[in-house]
């Protein structure tokens, strides 16, 4: 038997999507603006963070087709596991969500007015 893998955090609801895409418009081709990740690589039954909201402190854009928003979680962009917490917002042809945490560690983040953002606890399968 195998158990499913995946990844938890938090879904971004597609009200605080759209709202947030207002202010923060897509730079890139395709718009992503879909989760924030807690731990990659878990189990279904991998408990769920307790978090609902977060807040966007900043922006990320490496000028070449990764944009990502910055979020504070329980007052921290420190993801545990290593890392920053974000939302990857858009991509260019070619480019991978997975580029955003490589992104903000190059080049850092551009700091924004918070926005507080509700946040859905959600296991998501890989």
């Amino acid at each position: 038997m195998t158990r499913r893998r995946g990844y938890v955090g938090w879904a971004l609801p597609e009200a605080e999507r759209a709202r947030l895409l207002a202010r923060f418009p897509a730079r890139y081709a395709r718009t992503v603006a879909h989760h924030v990740t807690l731990a990659y690589g878990v189990g279904a039954r991998h408990p769920l963070p307790k978090a609902r909201e977060g807040t966007v402190l900043g922006l990320a854009d490496d000028g070449e087709g990764v944009q990502a928003l910055v979020v504070a979680i329980a007052g921290t962009t420190d993801r545990p596991g290593g890392g920053t917490y974000h939302v990857t917002w858009s991509l260019e042809p070619g480019r991978r969500s997975v580029e955003s945490n490589a992104v903000i560690a190059r080049h850092g983040w551009t700091p924004v007015e918070p926005v507080t953002v509700r946040l859905e606890p959600r296991f998501f399968p890989v």
